[in-house]
């Protein structure tokens, strides 16, 4: 039995979330984190010194940071469609993964996903339209890499489509002007189709936006 403690509407839960759910793998979540607190009490403090979510138990192990945790289910429990045991071929997925999270989320989560959940009279419209043209110049790149097959690593999804996959739910569901692109449109729709995306990923963001 896997433990997960973080709230269903943190997007770093929801990375690992999906992927046990993809993996088939006996689990439990316990609310933590946001309105539910508990991230910073000693015995929380005592499994991630950094008081953030998700924190995993698997077996007698502790587990932060949920890429990390996605590249250690993947490799302890995926066949070789979710995680290739060649280098070479999971690296190629990997690049994919790592510049959705040091390229794409850190221009869409800030910059556009924080201001449009803020009031209008609230929001810094200079960093708003700085995010949104930026995303308009990365959003192609990930379209042509996905012109290629539906998933990252051809006709199964991988581990890296589970990092890649997640934040796109709120990229689709905001209301901003996105670049055009049919590839990336069409993955997110495969994506959306998914019964473990549609349970561990749509979720709701409305309780984080600013009443």
């Amino acid at each position: 039995m896997i433990t997960v403690w973080g709230r269903a509407t943190s997007l770093n839960v929801q990375y690992v979330m999906w992927a046990i759910a993809e993996l088939g793998l006996a689990h439990e979540r316990l609310d933590v984190g946001g309105p539910f607190g508990g991230n910073n009490t000693p015995d929380y403090l005592a499994m991630n010194p950094n008081g953030l979510v998700p924190v995993v138990r698997d077996k007698d192990t502790i587990l932060w940071e949920s890429a990390a945790v996605v590249r250690y289910l993947g490799a302890a429990y995926g066949q070789e469609s979710f995680w290739p045991k060649d280098p070479l071929a999971r690296a190629a997925l990997d690049k994919w993964a790592e510049w959705i999270k040091t390229t794409f989320a850190p221009t869409l989560l800030p910059q556009v996903f924080w201001q449009l959940l803020l009031k209008p009279e609230n929001r810094d419209e200079k960093v708003l339209a700085g995010g949104m043209a930026k995303l308009k110049q990365l959003a192609p790149m990930i379209d042509a890499r996905l012109s290629e097959a539906p998933y990252l690593g051809g006709q199964d999804i991988c581990f890296a489509d589970i990092i890649v996959g997640a934040p796109l739910y709120r990229y689709f569901t905001l209301d901003f002007e996105r670049a055009a692109t049919p590839s990336l449109d069409a993955y997110y729709r495969r994506l959306t189709h998914r019964p473990a995306y549609a349970r561990h990923v749509m979720v709701s963001y409305e309780s984080m936006r600013q009443t």
